[in-house]
């Protein structure tokens, strides 16, 4: 037979080899035992196969009705799984944000599988992108942005000190002793921050030796760090984004001195024309939570 059994019919027929019991079938499936025995009827006639025997008051299952109901039980057991998946999957919040790339690839995504570990109702959708925020015209949520912590619309959440400081590789780190010696060494840019290595030569003034637009520019931090990390040259990071390589002795930071950008940093960005829904209030507490104890200095 090429086409499905009435599939009514096949569910009654389930319920009554589980049970072994028309009635006990019939209250469970919230129908009348005849109604019961006339789909098991239904479906036999279908098969042309005798699936039940009827006893007077026993009912027992032939050889070919206990290999249908093994086969109606592994299927109707998928398709109980594959609904539960479906549903779980489109009870699911979906929360929109947005971040810089690197700081999406240095810091946030390596932490967002412990937020879904612990909220699988959230469903965090990430983009990556260096444009303005404007909450009003764009269908997103929240928003991971660069500034002073003043934006109109929004409401900001202050995140991370904004720690600027050169690093590069061991052996690099041997070629220098103070700032100055970086006019002999290549500083690595980023296109999206271009001011950073003039922030930092200024404090340590040695940006009168050191030209802070020499080197070799790249579209993002991230690669600036990968280039550092490749021992191209030196790059000028933010600090907790290198925290990790920092730590392993990847990277090095030469030199003592740092500038600490102040109130510049690293702020969630929410709408502040719209209620907070219970999911992003979730993500920003998670959020928030995971800067606790970052050192300022």
């Amino acid at each position: 037979m090429d086409r499905l059994p009435p599939l009514n019919a096949v569910r009654a027929f389930e319920a009554v080899a589980r049970r072994l019991s028309i009635t006990i079938a019939a209250t469970e499936l919230h129908v009348t035992p005849g109604a019961v025995s006339r789909q098991i009827r239904t479906l036999e006639d279908a098969l042309g196969i005798q699936l039940l025997v009827r006893g007077h008051r026993q009912i027992t299952l032939t050889r070919a009705g206990e290999d249908y109901y093994r086969a109606v039980t592994k299927a109707m057991d998928g398709l109980r799984e594959a609904t539960v998946r479906l549903t779980r999957r489109t009870r699911r919040t979906q929360l929109k944000v947005r971040a810089y790339t690197t700081f999406a690839m240095r810091w946030l995504i390596p932490r967002l599988s412990s937020f879904h570990a612990a909220n699988a109702g959230i469903e965090v959708l990430l983009t990556a992108s260096l444009d303005e925020v404007d909450f009003r015209r764009e269908d997103i949520d929240g928003a991971i942005r660069l500034g002073d912590g003043k934006w109109s619309g929004a409401n900001a959440y202050r995140l991370v000190p904004n720690i600027l400081l050169p690093v590069c590789s061991p052996a690099l780190a041997k070629q220098v002793r103070k700032p100055a010696d970086l006019q002999r060494q290549v500083l690595l840019h980023s296109i999206a921050r271009p001011e950073d290595w003039g922030f930092w030569l200024a404090s340590t003034g040695a940006d009168k030796l050191v030209d802070a637009r020499s080197g070799m520019t790249y579209q993002s931090s991230a690669m600036a760090y990968m280039a550092a990390l490749e021992g191209q040259g030196f790059a000028i990071a933010q600090r907790f984004l290198v925290e990790d390589d920092l730590t392993s002795g990847k990277l090095v930071a030469p030199f003592r001195q740092a500038v600490d950008m102040g109130d510049f940093t690293y702020y969630l960005l929410t709408p502040a024309d719209r209620a907070e829904s219970t999911s992003m209030a979730t993500f920003r507490a998670w959020l928030l939570a995971q800067f606790q104890g970052t050192a300022a200095g």
